[in-house]
């Protein structure tokens, strides 16, 4: 841990996440919500507190700010410290109400919100790595919010210590917190030129020392189905129920493959996220996913044939299929910027931790960011139970992953030759 050192990042989490920012995966507004802007207004304040003079939130809702070099040393690279500040729509966000347990013992945790709501050691085994030290929980009602809210108080926190520890010799460090990640649009407005940065590392990951060099790649699908209307009095040998249709399509995917439900480690798979429609026309979202690019065409064509088998099959009917990319697995930007990688590494060993490198089932901001000329892995915050009314997350963890921070800010100074 940094020596001599009072963290603010529990005291800052505990605010953070008491302030709604939940993303709306039905809006088209940019970003989804306003109230994301209000903690992104607070992040910006903060930080010309610390003496960050350009911080600002801009008129999309990103939080701005750079942290001057202090070394001597020319043609440092810049880095930037990313995370995001909306919480996932699949729990509700509002009215968090975070609860500190001091020194976990290691025995069950009820919520007392909602006493259906129970963390123990055999759901979450990570809990005995935090056996006798501090954990953060929601109190049942909502989630928590650590996604991404321990990220960003991460960030602050080893902003705020940089600024007041001008003997560690850094270069020019950039700061960016996004909204909307958790609906896939969190780059979507992001200024790279205004922002400057040569390379960046997102805080958006779990357990302490993981370190996420590839994401899955990902397209959406939409699949709109076309039946015959009739009126249901008189429509024998004339009605075409879309719904139906839709329906049998659901139950002619495989069961025991190509499904969240049935793959892990580098599988892909197809997963029909919303559906609706009338009994003219039903329209059904899938996410498609695979850390191979190239298998992302294969299940689009395995699944327009499913659709096409059942459409066939009903005279007067049709579809229609779009596709649309959403990010792409990261590591095909990073494995020619290995450097990026490697100096992560270092940090995390520095810190006292074993590096583990694991795939992200999933994207992060760093997936689209690197292939927008920002090369971007993705660093641990100790974030668990995600998107749940089970979310916690482990001071330890979040300590060590300031005290990252600062050592990686050292490495790229100590790494560019004078």
């Amino acid at each position: 841990m940094l020596k001599d050192y009072s963290y603010s990042v529990v005291e800052r989490f505990m605010r953070y996440v008491q302030i709604d920012t939940q993303s709306d995966p039905a809006s088209t507004n940019f970003p989804s919500t306003e109230k994301q802007k209000q903690l992104a207004q607070l992040l910006a304040a903060e930080l010309k507190q610390m003496g960050i003079d350009d911080a600002k939130m801009d008129e999309y809702g990103y939080v701005y700010g750079t942290i001057l070099s202090n070394s001597p040393q020319k043609n440092i690279p810049v880095i930037c410290f990313c995370a995001h500040m909306d919480t996932s729509s699949d729990c509700s966000g509002t009215n968090v109400k975070p609860i500190l347990h001091q020194q976990y013992k290691g025995t069950t945790i009820v919520l007392p919100d909602d006493d259906t709501q129970v963390l123990t050691v055999d759901n979450y085994p990570y809990l005995k790595e935090h056996i006798g030290k501090d954990i953060i929980t929601a109190s049942g009602n909502t989630l928590l919010g650590a996604d991404d809210k321990a990220g960003v108080a991460i960030i602050m926190d080893a902003a705020q210590y940089l600024m007041q520890h001008p003997e560690i010799k850094h270069g020019t460090i950039k700061i960016l917190f996004t909204p909307d990640e958790e609906v896939g649009r969190g780059t979507e407005y992001v200024n790279l030129q205004y922002l400057g940065a040569d390379y960046g590392y997102t805080l958006d990951g779990g357990e302490a020392g993981h370190l996420e060099v590839e994401t899955f790649s990902a397209d959406a699908v939409t699949i709109t189905i076309y039946g015959v209307s009739a009126h249901p009095g008189y429509a024998k040998n004339k009605l075409v129920n879309a719904l139906k249709l839709a329906g049998e399509l659901l139950t002619v995917l495989p069961k025991g493959e190509w499904s969240p439900e049935t793959t892990e480690k580098k599988q892909g798979f197809v997963h029909p996220v919303r559906m609706e429609g009338i009994a003219e026309k039903a329209t059904i979202e899938f996410i498609i996913r695979d850390f191979e690019t190239a298998n992302l065409i294969k299940y689009e064509e395995r699944l327009k044939h499913f659709v096409e088998t059942v459409v066939g099959c009903h005279p007067g009917s049709s579809f229609e299929m779009v596709v649309k990319e959403q990010y792409r697995n990261m590591y095909e930007v990073l494995q020619h910027h290995l450097q990026v990688i490697a100096y992560a590494e270092e940090a995390y060993q520095r810190t006292g931790l074993v590096v583990k490198k694991e795939p992200i089932r999933g994207g992060t901001d760093g997936s689209r960011l690197s292939f927008m000329g920002l090369p971007c892995p993705n660093l641990f915050t100790g974030m668990q139970g995600i998107h749940s009314k089970k979310e916690w997350v482990g001071v330890k963890d979040m300590k060590l992953a300031v005290e990252t921070l600062v050592h990686l800010s050292q490495i790229w100074e100590e790494k560019t030759l004078k």
